[in-house]
């Protein structure tokens, strides 16, 4: 038997916020990811669930008074998934921008409050 799900990576970055609905529409809407799997308390509150943003599981949960989060995802078409990004409903908090490391990259705030830096490689490290 294994360590971790068949098809996980090893770290999962876990959202933690108070209202999962804005994360969950505004990562369908930039990335077309559902969640595979969701988890509800009692009380009807998302508890658990996963979702795959390409080759990556990220974990999302409710939870009062939740804090900042910050999540970097490399992306095939930077312009267009900023588009998709600000069409969801997110604020700019940093225009795309060659950031001279290498990468093209840009942040966007979803409407739950977490930073989503979306990145391209321009320059092969």
């Amino acid at each position: 038997m294994s360590y971790k799900p068949q098809g996980y990576t090893a770290l999962s970055p876990y959202i933690i916020v108070d209202d999962a609905g804005p994360a969950l529409a505004f990562i369908k809407a930039v990335f077309g990811a559902d969640p595979l799997m969701v988890h509800r308390t009692a009380a009807g509150r998302i508890g658990h669930c996963e979702i795959r943003i390409d080759d990556t599981i990220v974990m999302l949960g409710e939870a009062p008074g939740a804090g900042a989060i910050n999540l970097h995802v490399y992306v095939p078409d930077l312009d267009a998934a900023f588009a998709r990004a600000l069409a969801a409903g997110g604020t700019v908090v940093q225009p795309l921008d060659d950031k001279g490391d290498g990468d093209r990259r840009g942040g966007v705030r979803d409407g739950s409050g977490t930073t989503w830096w979306l990145a391209e490689t321009v320059t092969p490290r």
